[in-house]
């Protein structure tokens, strides 16, 4: 087994050069790139002191020299393959280059966001498995009932509806606009947040997060509530059970000793998330709640053609993801002595 952990480790570095190969490799082909866009800025600006008379003429022409400045300003004046190299080696001493937005290194602004899609990533991460565990186990006791059938609607439709769209509707019912005024509209604290005192700085922030942390985990509430269920039920059908209450135990005693261990196995493979909660907010949720998170930064790096910081970003969730992956694979074997992985 430990052959197998030391394995999956070393898949690490040729899938990492593999993935972030093909997306270094998509943004010197994509069309609107920065060399691009700051033509157009340049034209723009040209245009507007010109009094907006000679576009499209010689006027807004731009040299072929400064397009090759601007290139290796970029560093676009290299073959795509020797700039993934340079890039890549920049990478291995944790040097992510500068971001072309905020002239600022690029570890320094992940920085900042760090805590707070780190805030939001952990409460969602442990509410989802707080309820949804419960809940399943619950929905599989009382399978068939009106509980399951009513709690199984309300799953799928929560399921249905994406987290960003349920933001929008939750703001509009509960963020003082059309209707009731009893969450803020957005951000992660007040204007007035350091006139407060230490309390009402804990329920500034909770009253903050509460719109935008339901959004996180209404897609994985229900994956996770109907993954506990099956399985649960799945095992309550197996042999061992039967055995079991053949003997007396009762059915407390037969689920929480007997089959919950056995049925939260497939549970286990979301739990490797736990490494890349700081990347689960959805780039459209932080728009709509206006968190300035990673995926507020992943989604302005994106319109901005701002390649480095999308690039630290793919930095760190391929790395966050492929080790828990791993992880995942480890509590299996924690769950379930019995799986061996070779």
């Amino acid at each position: 087994m430990i052959n197998y952990f030391i394995r999956r480790l070393l898949m690490v570095i040729p899938t990492f050069i593999g993935v972030t190969f093909i997306v270094f490799t998509i943004t010197r082909f994509a069309p609107g790139g920065p060399v691009e866009m700051a033509i157009l800025k340049y034209r723009q600006m040209q245009f507007q002191s010109e009094g907006g008379s000679t576009i499209g003429s010689g006027g807004t022409a731009i040299s072929e020299e400064m397009v090759e400045k601007l290139k290796r300003i970029y560093g676009f004046d290299k073959p795509f393959y020797i700039s993934y190299l340079l890039w890549l080696w920049k990478v291995v001493r944790f040097d992510l280059g500068e971001s072309y937005t905020y002239s600022r290194p690029v570890w320094d602004v992940i920085r900042e966001r760090f805590p707070i899609s780190l805030r939001f990533g952990i409460t969602g991460f442990l509410l989802s498995y707080l309820v949804c565990i419960p809940l399943g186990i619950l929905k599989a006791i009382k399978h068939k009932s009106f509980f399951d059938f009513i709690s199984s609607a309300i799953v799928f439709i929560g399921y249905a509806i994406p987290g960003w769209v349920a933001g929008i509707v939750l703001l509009v019912l509960f963020g003082g606009g059309s209707f009731l005024n009893i969450f803020p509209l957005g951000g992660i604290h007040s204007l007035d947040y350091e006139n407060l005192t230490l309390i009402g700085k804990i329920w500034d922030n909770i009253h903050h997060m509460i719109l935008p942390v339901f959004c996180y985990t209404l897609g994985s509430f229900a994956t996770l509530t109907i993954l506990m269920k099956n399985s649960l039920i799945e095992n309550l059908a197996q042999d061992y059970v039967r055995t079991a209450f053949a003997k007396g135990l009762s059915e407390r005693t037969v689920i929480l000793k007997h089959v919950l261990r056995n049925s939260l196995i497939p549970i286990a493979t979301g739990l490797g998330g736990v490494f890349s909660i700081i990347l689960s907010g959805s780039f459209l949720i932080e728009k709509v709640f206006n968190i300035h998170g990673f995926g507020m930064l992943g989604y302005n790096s994106i319109l901005d053609r701002d390649y480095p910081v999308m690039l630290g970003i793919l930095v760190f969730s391929s790395v966050l993801y492929m080790i828990g992956n791993i992880f995942s694979d480890f509590l299996y074997c924690i769950i379930d002595p019995r799986i061996r992985l070779d």
